[in-house]
């Protein structure tokens, strides 16, 4: 029975000013006045429906996701935090992140959010050309994203990742570079670089544009990989870049198969118990409207894991990391004998894609280049592939938690 697991908060604000051709997540277009003391009210009511289960565990970060978290003042995070503060104790250390939009914040809401207590932004820049991001649906150019960056360091954060993303519609590799470049000329401590992917329900999906080949996208991740390294960043993720001390603990809570809460519109959970060793997964209302309902709110059904369901999240999520976890990870995470795993570790390492000792799980330089694959030997056919859960980026192999 594993003992009580790392616990992460995650807190969804689903509104954006505009929906992304690209994107998947839980976000609705923001047509009038955001209910934004509605909202925070709904919110500390949730997270008190679950403290009871949660056994005065302790939080190792916070993250505020979205939609767009920065289209909420300063005012409203205030009120957020000293309500997760009343019912939880922080260290002075304890992480917390705020998902910024370029074209929504200025320089009074980066110094309300910094006294608020956030402190390390993760800024979706995704392009530092106007017209890939005219291409993207973005509602900001590339001088205001560069300002934005500027009024945050002006507003006192020394710790924030920049989001670019690369096989953009005609995007060349002259292209993909200059954007590496241009962003890590703006010194963030955490970098997160990935592979626009054509998700289903998407515009995108239904209007497909034209993407660079799969030639010239191996070139592109090779030789940005290399540019990367150049400025001194460790590859820690698959798409995660970090300058040393900067990992985001957030994510690393999420790859490393610990809890979190999600809490809001559409949020997802897994929490174990940790008198059972039971785990379980359930995800909030998705609409904004049905969220404010507190009867509808309410409705969540839990989803207890299998024991191959459990097997293949943490493979799934593990076997990002680009030095592997500890063997000893799997049994203290998921309450498994490591027996249950050996014949899939084998076959995965026979096909080349796993390198495994008496310590260590690691995916092998093939097994990072066809990820997918080797999750696969993991995956068993009742399996239930549930999405994988909001963080700084969202995806199975190559697309996008939140950084």
């Amino acid at each position: 029975m594993p003992a009580a697991l790392p616990l992460s908060l995650y807190i969804h604000i689903p509104w954006c000013i505009r929906k992304c051709p690209y994107c998947d997540f839980n976000s609705h277009e923001a047509k009038d006045a955001l209910p934004q003391m509605l909202y925070v009210n709904a919110l500390l009511q949730e997270l008190d429906q679950h403290l009871p289960t949660l056994k005065d565990r302790p939080l190792v970060s916070l993250f505020f996701g979205g939609g767009t978290p920065s289209l909420f003042s300063g005012e409203s995070i205030q009120q957020i935090l000293t309500g997760v503060r009343q019912r939880f104790s922080l260290s002075p250390q304890f992480e917390i992140t705020l998902e910024a939009n370029p074209g929504t914040v200025d320089q009074a809401s980066f110094h309300a959010f910094h006294q608020a207590g956030v402190n390390r932004l993760s800024m979706g820049i995704q392009s530092l050309q106007d017209d890939k991001l005219k291409a993207l649906g973005r509602i900001h150019h590339s001088e205001e994203a560069l300002r934005a960056i500027a009024l945050a360091k002006g507003a006192g954060f020394t710790n924030f990742n920049l989001d670019i993303m690369y096989g953009l519609p005609n995007q060349t590799q002259e292209d993909a570079l200059s954007d590496i470049q241009a962003a890590l000329a703006a010194r963030p401590t955490h970098f997160s670089w990935y592979q626009l992917t054509i998700e289903p329900n998407t515009f995108f999906h239904h209007h497909p544009p034209t993407l660079p080949d799969d030639d010239l996208l191996s070139e592109m991740q090779e030789q940005g990989q290399q540019l990367i390294h150049q400025h001194g960043f460790q590859h820690y993720e698959v798409s995660a870049y970090t300058q040393p001390g900067f990992a985001c603990q957030h994510n690393l809570n999420y790859w490393e198969f610990g809890d979190y809460l999600g809490i809001g519109a559409g949020a997802h959970s897994k929490l174990t118990d940790p008198d059972t060793g039971v785990v379980q997964r359930f995800a909030q209302v998705k609409h904004p409207r049905d969220y404010l309902d507190a009867a509808k709110r309410q409705a969540f059904k839990p989803k207890t894991l299998s024991s191959p369901e459990l097997i293949f999240e943490f493979m799934l999520n593990t076997l990002r990391l680009t030095e592997g976890v500890l063997a000893t990870l799997f049994t203290e995470r998921t309450g498994l004998p490591f027996q249950d795993v050996k014949p899939m570790l084998a076959q995965a390492r026979e096909r080349g894609l796993l390198t495994m000792d008496a310590h260590q799980i690691c995916a092998s330089p093939l097994g990072k280049r066809f990820l997918n694959d080797l999750v696969a030997c993991f995956l068993n056919t009742k399996t239930d592939r549930n999405k994988h859960p909001q963080s700084d980026k969202k995806c199975l192999t190559q697309t996008d938690p939140h950084y």
